[in-house]
């Protein structure tokens, strides 16, 4: 007999997971049913939801919602859990799209999907290009993934009163997040490399759509006022942007055991991340060139990618990006002080502060 899984507040994991399955089946089965060839796409959004991620959202939602008065026994509970483990496929449609923008091969050890449905179309022999058969499936897989959290979110079994109050911090999050993504695309292209571009892209595509927008979420679902969210939304606004400043770190210096993606991927990609802008704007000739001809090299070596973190060393970068995320840090858990949450709240967004910014290189 297969054990009970703890209540939500122990573990809300195994719950987001349980959900999202129940959904994705009660979605993608009428579809399967009356257009088969659908199917290896449904299967593909399916395998990247529930094949891992640390739900990280779901989880600034949940405790939103419990730090503003949410009953985990109450009957609004399990609609607030589907509610909060929509912003998972929202998850997906911005990193299937993210890795075909960015031309990843890899996430979590597997072939993105792009990659996954060029090389089903190659194995077939199908006509036309597998790389514009891939891109297309992603963009499509991707956007599928959008509207089905729009679906799960909407028909989530909580009264309408409920779900309306919520309703702007679900607006507000998907087109911050989109531009979010624009802006990341745009400064790649133009070659915006400062410190107030990195910056306002870690506003909209992290620490709104990471942090701050779920907490919005969860607290809005509970019925919260302004004098709750005032301090809770600027907790999450600050430990988002730490959040994005330790994953730039980790982008060039993590373990891919750990990151699942290539070490230096974010150089690879063109990516002008504060590390990278305070690497260029304090770094010397030498080490500005060698970090100038890394960013947006496709082909970069490993020993290139050893030499660019020397430079970020010797610049002073990633001292300056540690001392960032302290500062951030220490500015979140304070707003987070002066938020009067219920029950064990304050003490759980406490732990996912120190998981969200802890070093790991």
């Amino acid at each position: 007999m297969t054990p009970s899984p703890s209540p939500p507040d122990v573990d809300l994991a195994p719950h987001v997971e349980r959900v999202l399955a129940e959904f994705l089946h009660e979605a993608g089965d009428p579809i399967r049913r009356t257009e088969p060839v659908v199917g290896p796409a449904i299967d593909a959004l399916t395998e990247f939801v529930l094949g891992g991620g640390k739900r990280l959202r779901p989880t600034f939602a949940w405790w939103g919602w419990r730090g503003a008065g949410g009953d985990p026994d109450g009957p609004d509970a399990e609609g607030v859990l589907r509610a909060v483990a929509s912003l998972e496929l929202i998850q997906a449609c911005a990193l299937i799209h993210d890795d075909l923008m960015d031309s990843s091969d890899s996430r979590r050890g597997s072939p993105t999907v792009h990659v996954a449905f060029a090389k089903r179309h190659a194995d077939h022999g199908w006509l036309g290009s597998a790389a514009g058969y891939g891109l297309s499936a992603s963009v499509l897989i991707g956007d599928l993934a959008l509207a089905w959290a729009d679906d799960m979110f909407s028909a989530a079994p909580l009264p309408a009163a409920t779900l309306a109050a919520a309703r702007p911090a679900w607006r507000a999050m998907r087109t911050e997040v989109l531009a979010g993504q624009y802006l990341d695309v745009h400064t790649q292209a133009t070659g915006d490399a400062s410190v107030e571009a990195a910056l306002r892209i870690d506003e909209l595509k992290t620490a709104a759509y990471t942090v701050r927008r779920p907490l919005h979420l969860g607290a809005a679902l509970a019925g919260a006022g302004p004098e709750l969210l005032g301090p809770l939304l600027e907790f999450g606004e600050d430990l988002g942007i730490a959040f994005q400043l330790r994953d730039d770190l980790l982008g060039v210096f993590g373990d891919p055991s750990v990151t699942g993606k290539p070490a230096g991927d974010d150089l690879r990609e063109g990516k002008r991340t504060l590390l990278v802008a305070l690497g260029l704007r304090d770094a010397g000739p030498a080490e500005r060139e060698v970090i100038a001809a890394a960013v947006g090299k496709a082909d970069l070596s490993v020993d290139e990618v050893t030499a660019v973190r020397a430079a970020l060393h010797e610049a002073g970068a990633v001292d300056a990006v540690e001392r960032r995320i302290a500062e951030l840090t220490g500015s979140a858990m304070a707003a987070l002080g002066r938020a009067e949450l219920t029950g064990a709240a304050a003490a759980r967004l406490t732990d996912l502060a120190v998981l969200a910014t802890q070093r790991t290189y």
